[in-house]
């Protein structure tokens, strides 16, 4: 164990449980931001539009009528021009 990482539990032993939380949460946000960033984000209230709502019966009313299957990643690429 390096000399850091034996001061850094030094520290982490002296310090309040409450204290101990807020260095979790930071730790936790070095470690892996994106997961952090989504635990925090606020959530999607907005309405659905009219758009929308037609984008999704369309998108359903396909996936019935091709027994559910979906297309392939790699064939939505290539459909799209991005492979």
């Amino acid at each position: 164990m390096s000399d850091t990482r034996r001061h850094a539990h030094r520290l982490i032993d002296q310090i309040t449980e409450a204290q101990l939380s807020g260095l979790v949460q930071f730790l936790e946000t070095i470690i892996d931001p994106v997961t952090a960033a989504m635990r925090n984000a606020p959530i999607d209230d907005e309405p659905e539009t009219t758009q929308e709502k037609a984008a999704v019966a369309e998108a359903t009313a396909w996936l019935e009528n091709n027994s559910r299957k979906g297309i392939p990643h790699a064939e939505a690429m290539r459909r799209l021009g991005l492979d």
